[in-house]
């Protein structure tokens, strides 16, 4: 604890939209408490967005891909008010060659904290197989993918799963995730994301109502 506290006081957490210090995104650039977007996503279940992928939360998204730790743990607070009480939830994996490079799986971390603050617990359970296999396609190639994951041997999956994800573009990932949890005998009720692309996002709705 110490150490994380050291880590604190020299390198403070700061804005991701603001460059403001005290947290890794403030309320002002993006409020807590705000209205979701039901994503209209191929992924066939519910997807709820805490909002659009645009402005200040996708300067906090990418800053997350960088590594930013404080940013993880202030988008998931924002995301834990989107889910139920003690869920179960499953991120989506990063390559595993992206997080060495970037130190942390940002879905990850804000899962696991996620879960903490909601009761609940997280299971990184899915291994991501094919790379970056949607990083610059079309969203038709997007959709055209299929089999990029799948569950490791060998761990427990609860039977009722939500997933877990930073932007839903088209949907693709969110569906083949939910493919390879089916097959490994899992429902898999739902999925909430940070963002959701202006492509992908359907309608505003009250906050907790997607």
């Amino acid at each position: 604890m110490w150490i994380r506290a050291a880590i604190d006081l020299l390198f403070p957490a700061q804005c991701a939209g603001c460059d403001a210090i005290g947290a890794g995104l403030c309320a002002a650039c993006v409020p807590e408490i705000c209205h979701a977007l039901n994503a209209d996503a191929d992924a066939g279940i519910p997807v709820c967005a805490f909002g659009a992928y645009d402005g200040a939360l996708r300067r906090a998204i990418l800053a997350l891909k960088d590594g930013r730790r404080d940013v993880a743990e202030a988008l998931a607070r924002r995301l834990a008010t989107l889910l139920e009480p003690n869920a179960a939830l499953v991120p989506v994996p990063t390559t595993a060659a992206r997080g060495r490079v970037r130190g942390l799986d940002g879905v990850a971390e804000i899962a696991t904290i996620a879960a903490k603050l909601t009761g609940g617990e997280s299971y990184p359970v899915l291994l991501q197989q094919a790379g970056d296999a949607q990083r610059g396609r079309s969203r038709r190639e997007r959709l055209a993918t299929r089999e990029r994951f799948a569950c490791r041997s060998g761990v427990h999956i609860p039977p009722s799963v939500v997933l877990i994800d930073d932007v839903c573009t088209t949907g693709a990932t969110l569906r083949d995730c939910r493919a390879a949890l089916e097959n490994a005998g899992a429902h898999v009720s739902g999925a909430v994301v940070v963002a959701a692309a202006k492509t992908g996002a359907a309608c505003l709705q009250h906050q907790n109502s997607c």
